[in-house]
């Protein structure tokens, strides 16, 4: 891993620490996560739906860019858990809509507290983490981009 962390190329060195920081993370908040019984994409799941309750799984997709047949086998899992029930819309019937279950909404709870624990542990103001953000996002939307 040396000689990734350590190559003049830019490029290489981007790559390298993208994948490098996502595995951060993960190891970063598995023991957060592990007495909620969530993995992160379902922490993500659940920290949406507290924002926003009663909403159908397309829009839940949109804002987790995740195609739903991603997510669905996801919310699946969650409600097998009892956290959440999935609900014909009754205006329409083609859309599923995604509600939090008193437990579920307990647990959102709890689970809404988790991202404050990065701003305890990193040493940078608002201004760190908007440049942080920004990158990232122009990261993904060009990596998005449909070849020409």
């Amino acid at each position: 891993m040396q000689k990734f962390a350590n190559d003049p190329d830019p490029r290489r060195l981007l790559c390298f620490n993208v994948y490098a920081a996502h595995h951060a993370f993960n190891r970063f908040y598995q023991p957060l996560l592990e007495p909620l019984g969530l993995t992160y994409p379902q922490f993500l799941v659940m920290i949406a739906l507290h924002r926003q309750d009663g909403r159908g799984v397309g829009s839940l997709a949109e804002e987790l860019m995740l195609e739903t047949n991603t997510l669905s086998p996801l919310l699946k899992r969650i409600e097998g858990m009892g956290l959440i029930t999935r609900r014909r819309s009754q205006e329409d019937e083609r859309r599923v809509d995604v509600f939090l279950t008193d437990q579920g909404r307990d647990l959102a709870v709890r689970a809404a507290e988790i991202p404050d624990c990065i701003a305890e542990c990193f040493d940078g103001n608002e201004t760190t983490y908007r440049m942080m953000i920004n990158a990232l996002t122009n990261l993904r939307q060009m990596l998005a981009k449909p070849e020409e």
